[in-house]
C-alpha cells in the first residue's frame, strides 16, 4: 500500500530550499558579504587648468581596509603629500595633482585590486566650468576613461542599476523577503506585503535624502540582521498551523522592518561621502533599481512556483522545514557577527 503523500505548504514555499541555498553561499562568508557592500568613492574637482583636488575613499570592513588601490594616470604630480584621515568606516586620502595643460580628459584612471572584491567604485570628476562625469566601476572592468559630462537621465540609469545589483548581493535582504514569501498565504496578501515593504522603503529614503535621520551603520546592521532573526520562529509557527500577530498581518511587520532595512540601502550611498547636492537623484534612482531588483525577485520565486506546480514535485517534511529554520539560524548568525562588530568598536 503506498504512502500518503506529505500535505505540501504553498508552492513557492518549496522552491525556497534552492534559493536559501544561494542566498547562504553568500551569507557564510565575510559580513560585507551578508550585507550591502559599500563601495568606494573617488571625487576629483578641477580647480585650475590642469590641476585637481582628489578626495580617494575606501571602505573599512571589519576593521580591514579593502584592498582596493588608486591609480591615477601616468605623467600625474602630487602638488603635496596626501594627506590620510582613518575613520570608523573608512579611510579618506585628499591630494592635489597636477596632470598637465591637457587635464584628465580621454584618460584612464586604475582601480588594482577591484578585481578581486564583490565592492563598487563610485566615481564623480568635476570639471572647471561646472559640467560633471558620474560613473560606477566594477569588479569587472577595474578602470574608468574619463568622457564627456552626462544627463541627469544617464545618471539615474547609473544609479538604478547599482541599486539592482545591490538587492541582488544583499543577501539578508534577499533572505528577509523570502521569510515574508514563506509566511505569506494569499496571493492578495502577497502583494500588500510586497507594497508595504516598497512604502516603507521610499519613506526612509526620502528621509535619509534630506538628512533628517541618519543612522550608524554598525547599529543598523545589527538590527537588520535582527528582523531577519524575528522571522524565522514565525514561518516555523505558520508551517505548524500556528497564528500571530506577524501570521495575520505580515504587511504590517514588512512596513516596520522595510523602515529599517530602507536606511540600510540608504546607507549604501551615503556612506560613500557624495556630496550633498548629487544625494536626491542618486538616492532616488538607486531606490528604483532596489524595487526593480526585489520586485523581480519575488516574480522570480512565483515562476518557479508555477514550474513547481507544473512537474508536480513533492519534498520530504524534513525538505519543507529547512527553509524556515534556515532563516532563523542565518539571522542568528549574522545578529551575533554583527552585534559583535559593535561591541569591539565600541571599545
Amino acid at each position: 500500500m503506498s504512502a500518503t503523500p506529505t500535505r505540501l505548504p504553498p508552492l513557492w514555499r518549496r522552491l525556497a530550499l534552492w534559493l536559501i541555498a544561494a542566498i547562504s553561499l553568500l551569507g557564510a562568508g565575510p559580513p560585507a558579504w551578508a550585507h550591502e557592500t559599500r563601495p568606494c568613492f573617488l571625487e576629483i574637482k578641477e580647480t585650475a587648468p590642469g590641476r585637481f583636488d582628489v578626495l580617494w575613499r575606501t571602505p573599512v570592513l571589519a576593521g580591514t581596509r579593502l584592498p582596493v588601490v588608486l591609480k591615477l594616470p601616468d605623467g600625474v604630480k602630487n602638488l603635496a603629500e596626501p594627506d590620510v584621515q582613518e575613520l570608523a568606516d573608512s579611510l579618506v586620502e585628499r591630494r592635489s595633482i597636477d596632470a598637465g595643460p591637457e587635464g584628465l580628459a580621454g584618460r584612464r584612471i586604475e582601480f588594482p585590486g577591484l578585481q578581486f572584491t564583490i565592492t563598487d567604485v563610485l566615481v564623480r570628476v568635476q570639471k572647471l566650468d561646472g559640467t560633471t562625469v558620474q560613473s560606477i566601476v566594477r569588479p569587472a572592468q577595474a578602470w574608468l576613461d574619463i568622457g564627456a559630462a552626462q544627463s541627469w537621465w544617464q545618471v539615474m540609469l547609473t544609479y538604478a542599476a547599482e541599486g539592482i545589483r545591490h538587492i541582488l548581493f544583499g543577501a539578508d535582504h534577499l533572505l528577509f523577503v523570502l521569510g515574508l514569501l514563506l509566511i505569506v498565504r494569499s496571493r492578495w496578501m502577497l502583494l500588500k506585503t510586497v507594497t508595504a515593504f516598497t512604502v516603507a522603503h521610499s519613506i526612509t529614503l526620502a528621509i535619509a535624502t534630506f538628512g533628517v535621520v541618519q543612522l550608524p551603520a554598525l547599529p543598523l546592521n545589527a538590527a537588520i540582521a535582527l528582523s531577519i532573526l524575528f522571522l524565522g520562529p514565525e514561518v516555523v509557527r505558520s508551517w505548524r498551523g500556528g497564528t500571530s500577530f506577524t501570521i495575520r498581518h505580515p504587511w504590517i511587520v514588512a512596513f516596520a522592518f522595510g523602515l529599517l532595512h530602507g536606511f540600510g540601502f540608504a546607507t549604501a550611498l551615503t556612506s560613500a561621502g557624495l556630496p550633498r547636492s548629487d544625494l536626491p537623484l542618486a538616492l532616488l534612482s538607486f531606490n528604483l533599481g532596489v524595487e526593480i531588483g526585489q520586485l523581480g525577485f519575488v516574480a522570480l520565486v512565483l515562476a518557479l512556483a508555477q514550474a513547481f506546480r507544473v512537474l508536480q514535485i513533492r519534498w520530504p517534511r524534513w525538505v519543507q522545514l529547512l527553509p524556515g529554520y534556515t532563516v532563523g539560524v542565518l539571522g542568528a548568525f549574522w545578529t551575533i557577527q554583527r552585534v559583535a562588530l559593535l561591541v569591539a568598536a565600541m571599545r
